[in-house]
């Protein structure tokens, strides 16, 4: 089984990625893009701002593509003339 932190580390800094890491009482995963890395932790910018995780906790990481790109606006539907 290949260990989960060795190949998260290979990812390079930029990267898209999710982790599932321990948290006290349980796991939570964390997507978006590696921004860092220490000997004991990394850094990922999500959209709610940069989580550190301290890579002991890591239990499972990936790349992951980019985003879809967003979808277009729908219209208003159009005037029947009903009344």
């Amino acid at each position: 089984m290949t260990n989960p932190v060795a190949a998260f580390l290979a990812l390079p800094l930029g990267t898209r990625v999710v982790v599932r890491h321990r948290i006290e009482g349980g796991a939570t995963d964390v997507l978006g893009e590696l921004i860092g890395r220490s000997e004991a932790t990394c850094q990922v910018r999500t959209r709610a701002g940069e989580v550190t995780i301290v890579l002991a906790n890591i239990i499972a990481a990936k790349q992951i593509p980019p985003p879809p790109a967003p979808r277009s606006r729908r219209s208003a539907a159009p005037d029947r003339g009903l009344r």
